[in-house]
C-alpha cells in the first residue's frame, strides 16, 4: 500500500498524481506500486512541489510495518530513534526561523 498526502501544491502535480493513484480525498492519494514506480512518483512529487509539502508512506518489512518520506516545509519532521522512525514537531518559532533561513 502506498499513500501520498500533498498540501499547497500546484494543480499540475495533483493531476499528475491522479494518473497513477486514486485520490480518495483532496490531496490524499492511494495505490499499490512497486518500489521502482514508487521512487519515480516521489521524484515527480519533489520536482513539482513548488511552495507545498508532501509525505509518502508505504508498507514495508520493518518493525513498524511501514516507512515514510517527507518533502517541503512542514512543522512535522521525521526523526529516527533506535531504528524506528518517529515524527517530531517543531515549535512555531523554530518553524518560522527555518522558513526564513531555507
Amino acid at each position: 500500500m502506498l499513500v501520498i498526502v500533498v498540501e499547497n501544491v500546484p494543480p499540475r502535480l495533483r493531476g499528475r498524481l491522479a494518473i497513477w493513484l486514486l485520490e480518495v480525498r483532496a490531496g490524499v492519494y492511494v495505490g499499490k506500486m512497486s518500489s521502482r514506480v514508487r521512487q519515480m512518483i516521489w521524484d515527480t512529487v519533489e520536482k513539482g512541489l513548488g511552495e507545498g509539502n508532501a509525505v509518502m508512506a508505504w508498507s514495508t518489512n520493518t518493525e513498524s510495518g511501514f516507512d515514510f518520506l517527507t518533502s517541503g516545509a512542514n512543522r512535522r519532521i521525521p526523526k529516527e530513534m533506535e531504528g524506528i522512525k518517529l515524527v517530531s514537531f517543531l515549535t512555531e518559532a523554530m518553524f518560522e526561523e527555518g522558513q526564513k533561513i531555507g
